[in-house]
């Protein structure tokens, strides 16, 4: 059976404990992609990590590899989630099924005092999956560009699909919860 993982990126401390705001693991289109996949007998799964506004690489390992992964798997990460895809594919030898990193972020510019992007790019990453593809806005954050960039000169043959004022494919950027463009790639 086809499996999914899809999961969020970092919010900030306050938006995480503001009981009015969604959990990182239910909002923007997470939820409908999940619901999406599901309806096309994909079993999706969109697991909270724990304390997303203060990433430990080895803390969301470990809540990560929970999970059955394997060539069956579809990998979804959104900014910083993509970012832990792309170290755990580089740290790795397991290959996977499709992986979609949406707005990954990386770290490039030192934006963040933290260690989660200490490791080496693994110029091969296409390699480690059936298809590896990045989703990038034109008016995204610099620290989004500059690591879509990166990825772009150090991953070989890197897919890229870029889009017009999507942002940072949030709700308030995208002002929607579907994402059809994701499914159709994810299901096709």
């Amino acid at each position: 059976m086809k499996t999914a993982i899809i999961i969020h990126g970092m919010p900030s401390k306050k938006d995480y404990f503001n009981p009015k705001w969604d959990s990182e693991s239910n909002c923007h289109w997470l939820p409908w992609l999940q619901k999406q996949l599901i309806v096309n007998n994909i079993l999706a799964q969109t697991p909270e990590m724990p304390e997303p506004f203060l990433p430990q690489y080895n803390e969301w390992k470990k809540e990560f590899e929970r999970f059955d992964i394997n060539e069956n798997t579809i990998l979804v990460g959104h900014s910083l989630w993509a970012g832990f895809i792309v170290r755990w594919l580089s740290e790795s030898d397991v290959k996977v099924g499709k992986v979609v990193l949406v707005a990954p972020w990386i770290n490039v510019n030192k934006e963040e005092d933290i260690n989660f992007f200490d490791f080496e790019i693994d110029k091969n990453l296409n390699l480690k999956s059936t298809k590896l593809k990045v989703f990038a806005s034109s008016n995204d954050d610099n620290a989004i560009k500059n690591s879509v960039d990166k990825l772009k000169n150090e991953i070989l043959n890197l897919d890229i699909k870029n889009f017009e004022n999507m942002g940072h494919f949030c709700f308030r950027d995208m002002n929607t919860r579907e994402f059809p463009e994701l499914l159709e790639f994810l299901i096709n």
